[in-house]
């Protein structure tokens, strides 16, 4: 039986922890697990046993960490290592049958744990080539593929693609969330599933990080939001620290009960992760088997992403933003002749505080690159603005570059009813997912008809469901014409609209302006006929969001229909103390001053946006009539205190934190280059550090960036650094503060070792650390001086130790 088949049929169980497991058996502190594949293959084949024996149907090979980053310096290959794994894996599913007959076997992919440009160094395409590699390696040996412990969406569509692309297998995507529920990148689960389920992926879900106790209670939200079957791997609890050991807090029977409360919920499969033993895996499928499961819901949600926000196309009409279209803009085009990408982002930013939903994105012009330059802006424009993104291009090979790059589920303008448009684009659509627009017109042009246009509708429709793209990924435009030609134009529009509506089950969008064209005070025109489409349903116009009568059309038809809730946004934008002749001012005023710049000037707020062009050119302009120092401590400091509490606070998301810290390292680096030897002032040295054994070094990486635009010098030793290199550095650099890293928990024993070595040898030395293996609870037993919840915590103790100081 094939794992879908079985999937389809039946609760699945995966196994549990591989590294857990491991560490009873000896594995030792900065050891690399998959090298036990080679070195120790008895060990390995042991566990997988265990959990085969325990009940479970699906062992994940020992191909975790696999990747050419973390091989680097090892003689080890990808494939080496990955095909040792699957004769291990083979060799236990020989031997211990399961109640499915023989079971799966999975190839487990982890993070590549790097972060991506502009935060890091990694390129989409670098990590592409990097899970491509691993798929390569495993796809003849593997049934399905397990994309596990995900928390960047960007990272998780390289690795889905490439899973896609290389292999025909069945693909599972699981992501890690935080207690609060949220992704890296600052969204819900549901912003990831939205990209996946585009993608194709064969099942979601989530693992690690948290216990079940934590995770039932994010369930209702993720299921709310898949048509997909879902795969649920909590750790065994939150762990502790007991004689220098991570000791996790859920025996068995309750991780079962817990585990049964999911699957009666409505989740398709269940595993465990870090804590869990063959005890917990066999007591859930004991527990677990008594439950009937439910069928996976499909959900009929019209939706587009990015990688932190979701926006619905049914709850209530949407405005998509058009000034991203060079057509009748000069400053634009130039800009985009010039690659002057800060006046793209500077567009953008207008347009989401002028209440934009979704962001139309052209860049089409003669003698220019579409397709890289496509792809540029649309990179450049996610750096500052979550808004999700309509790619608007007539050029497939653009659209195809755009769609693999774009971080989410984009609008797709357009196809046609032309056969040849269809065949190019509906296959591009299947292949990357997203919202495609269909336009009413076919060989023989724009019906003059809504009969007509509703016909090409159908059969854009029709087209579409033959490579299964679904209705509610589809949304049809039936062309707006000029009622300078025909007054009769508006009518057909309209009853097209409703009609594609009210029979075909599909959602409409529309370019407003056309009906204008060629006619004297358009917006006029623009507004009532704005008005008179939202009655008739259409879902998202494309609009200019500025204009002061289009937006008061969409304001108060939201009122009057009660899509706008309790007249929140009406009662914001138009407050009574406002005179009836005085709204359209009003509205114009309201939401251009991003609120949390308020007092500052234009280089803090570029900064609290994140637009790094803008902010170092803003500081070369101030810098003509201000003092550096003024600059640093009226603008730069401000705007970086302000993203800081606005992080805490949970109104900023680290994504945004550290694009607000690049913008402000273009600018201190403007001030630096102007400034004389000695006048740059440094808040105080930092020692940062991953402890010895732990490889992952993105934690490490936020806290340094976030220190050195905050002022203080980082000597970075970087990661698997020994207790005694770190002692070293200290002592010779004579520095006297030291922050520590750790994600795993197997190297929590090098932390505390580093600690003590520092509070004996050094004493006047203060450690603080963090990491994501880390609590206060672990902090306080290995006696660091202050544990850091987040890099922003490591920010503030740096302050007020180097305040103490001063």
């Amino acid at each position: 039986m094939k794992f879908l088949e079985a999937l389809s049929k039946q609760t699945i169980y995966f196994d549990g922890a591989m590294g857990t497991q491991l560490m009873e058996q000896g594995l030792k502190l900065g050891d690399i697990p998959e090298t036990w594949n080679i070195l120790h293959p008895e060990k390995i084949l042991k566990v997988h046993e265990g959990y085969l024996s325990a009940g479970a149907h699906v062992i994940q090979a020992n191909t975790f960490g696999v990747n050419r980053y973390k091989l680097e310096g090892t003689p080890y290959t990808v494939s080496d290592l990955v095909n040792a794994a699957f004769d291990l894996t083979d060799q236990a599913l020989e031997k211990v049958p399961t109640d499915l007959g023989r079971g799966f076997a999975a190839l487990d992919i982890g993070s590549i744990g790097k972060l991506f440009k502009p935060l890091g160094d990694l390129t989409f395409e670098d990590a592409y080539e990097t899970f491509k590699e691993i798929v390569l390696a495993g796809k003849g040996r593997a049934d399905l593929i397990l994309i596990e412990t995900m928390s960047d969406p960007y990272e998780m569509k390289a690795a889905a693609l490439a899973a896609r692309e290389n292999s025909d297998l069945p693909v599972v995507v699981t992501m890690t969330v935080g207690e609060d529920g949220r992704l890296f990148s600052g969204g819900k689960p549901e912003c990831a599933i939205a990209m996946l389920e585009g993608l194709h992926v064969d099942m979601v879900g989530m693992n690690c990080s948290l216990g079940p106790e934590e995770m039932i209670r994010i369930i209702p939200e993720f299921l709310s939001a898949c048509s997909l079957p879902v795969l649920i791997s909590p750790n065994a609890g939150l762990p502790t620290i007991v004689n220098g050991q991570a000791v996790y807090g859920i025996g068995p029977h309750r991780f079962a009960l817990l585990q049964n409360q999911m699957l009666e919920m409505g989740v398709q499969a269940l595993g465990g992760c870090c804590g869990t033993t063959p005890a917990h895996i066999r007591e859930m499928v004991r527990i677990c088997s008594l439950t009937k499961r439910l069928p996976v819901q499909k959900k009929d949600r019209t939706v587009v992403s990015s990688s932190s926000r979701v926006v619905g196309l049914r709850e209530k009409p949407r405005i998509i933003g058009e000034r991203l279209n060079p057509t009748g803009k000069k400053k634009l085009k130039t800009a985009l002749k010039e690659k002057n990408f800060s006046y793209v982002q500077q567009e953008a930013l207008k347009q989401e505080k002028q209440g934009a939903d979704i962001l139309d994105v052209n860049v089409g012009l003669p003698g220019i690159d579409e397709a890289w330059t496509m792809k540029t802006a649309l990179q450049k424009i996610q750096q500052v603005t979550d808004l999700p993104l309509q790619i608007d291009t007539s050029s497939p090979e653009a659209m195809e570059e755009a769609l693999r790059i774009y971080n989410g589920k984009p609008l797709i303008n357009s196809v046609s009813g032309k056969q040849e448009t269809m065949d190019r684009i509906f296959p591009l659509v299947k292949k990357y997912g997203g919202v495609v627009i269909g336009l009413t017109l076919d060989e023989a042009g724009i019906p003059d008809t809504a009969e007509g246009r509703v016909k090409i509708a159908r059969k854009i429709i029709e087209e579409a469901e033959k490579y299964g793209i679904e209705k509610k990924d589809i949304l049809i435009d039936t062309l707006t014409l000029t009622i300078s030609t025909g007054q009769d134009q508006a009518a057909i529009k309209l009853e097209a609209l409703s009609r594609v509506k009210e029979e075909l089950g599909v959602g409409t969008v529309l370019g407003v302006s056309n009906v204008s064209f060629g006619l004297p005070n358009r917006e006029w025109i623009n507004s009532a006929f704005y008005t008179l489409a939202l009655e008739h349903g259409l879902s998202a116009g494309i609009i200019n969001p500025g204009s002061d009568l289009m937006r008061r059309s969409y304001d108060l038809f939201c009122a009057l229909k009660g899509y706008d809730l309790k007249l929140e946004n009406y009662l914001d934008r138009y407050s009574e103390e406002i005179k009836p002749d005085q709204a359209v001012s009003a509205v114009k005023n309201s939401g251009q001053k991003n609120s949390l710049a308020e007092g500052l000037g234009t280089i803090g707020e570029m900064i609290l946006l994140g637009v790094e062009e803008s902010a170092a050119e803003e500081t070369k302009k101030a810098l003509k009539d201000r003092e550096a120092l003024r600059i640093i401590d009226e603008e730069l400091i401000p705007a970086l205190s302000r993203a800081g509490e606005a992080f805490e606070k949970g109104t900023f998301f680290l994504p945004q934190l550290l694009m607000s810290a690049a913008a402000a390292q273009a600018a201190f680096k403007v001030i630096r280059e102007t400034m004389k030897s000695g006048e740059t002032r440094i808040r105080g040295r930092v020692i940062l550090a991953t402890v010895q054994g732990d490889i992952h070094d993105i934690g490490k990486n936020i806290v340094k960036v976030l220190l050195e635009n905050y002022g203080f010098e980082v000597l970075d030793l970087g990661k698997d650094v020994a207790p005694e290199t770190v002692l070293e550095a200290a002592r010779r650099e004579n520095i006297r503060l030291v922050g520590l890293s750790a994600l795993m928990t197997t190297t929590i024993a090098n932390m505390k070792t580093t600690v003590e070595l520092l509070n004996r040898e050094l004493p006047d030395v203060k450690v603080m650390v963090g990491g994501a293996a880390l609590t206060e609870e672990y902090a306080r037993q290995m006696n660091a001086d202050f544990y850091s919840k987040d890099a922003m915590g490591a920010v503030h103790y740096a302050e007020e130790f180097f305040a103490e100081k001063a």
